[in-house]
């Protein structure tokens, strides 16, 4: 019996690829279940550009100045994932919010982690603001992008304490190394296992 064929997977980014970093250490095992096929960045010269094109993955730079309009942006970002022929999409670290012609296409299979439990602390923030909130416990969050801003349903939330002395950056330091394993493991699943979205409920079989 033949094995199936990994699933195909295209990564944004918007600057040092870290969390793309893990995925390619993660899908150069053929039993994680999918291959890295493309990586998509909004502005050029960033270190995760130069992660892809070491391991010989394509890539491909759409900026939103370079455009009439958002919309046009939107446009030319979903053709261009389009042209790779992804299972998943994955914004790993891409600060662009897209629009309704990419979700159209991808929005039941583009995930995005955020650096916050959701539903609170949702935005660029989200550790800053826990901080200042005073929570104890803060994490990341793994969903399916919607329209919202960090309001997609939500596929899996890791957590990590919050120290009596912490930062604002030794807090997104800790959060980073849990939210990066929490990415790869559940993508691993998620292509390996399938999923079903019911009601807001993601559940991986």
């Amino acid at each position: 019996m033949t094995a199936p064929a990994p699933a195909r997977l295209v990564v944004l980014i918007s600057g040092s690829g870290s969390n793309l970093q893990a995925l390619l250490e993660a899908t150069a095992d053929p039993a994680y279940g999918a291959v890295v096929v493309a990586v998509g960045a909004d502005r050029d010269g960033i270190a995760g550009l130069e992660h892809a094109a070491a391991a010989g993955i394509p890539t491909f730079v759409d900026s939103v100045k370079a455009y009439p309009s958002r919309d046009d942006w939107d446009a030319a970002l979903a053709a261009h994932v389009a042209e790779h022929r992804p299972d998943l999409v994955i914004s790993a670290g891409f600060l662009k919010l897209v629009g309704k012609q990419f979700l159209d296409a991808f929005g039941d299979r583009y995930i995005n982690t955020h650096n916050a439990l959701l539903p609170a602390f949702p935005g660029i923030h989200g550790p800053r603001d826990a901080l200042a909130y005073g929570v104890k416990v803060a994490g990341a969050t793994l969903f399916f992008v919607d329209a919202g801003v960090d309001t997609g349903p939500i596929i899996a939330q890791t957590v990590v304490p919050v120290l009596d002395d912490d930062t604002e950056e030794t807090l997104t330091e800790r959060i980073k190394v849990a939210e990066r394993a929490q990415l790869v493991d559940c993508v691993g699943r998620l292509v390996r296992e399938g999923w079903t979205i019911q009601d807001r409920k993601v559940r991986i079989p």
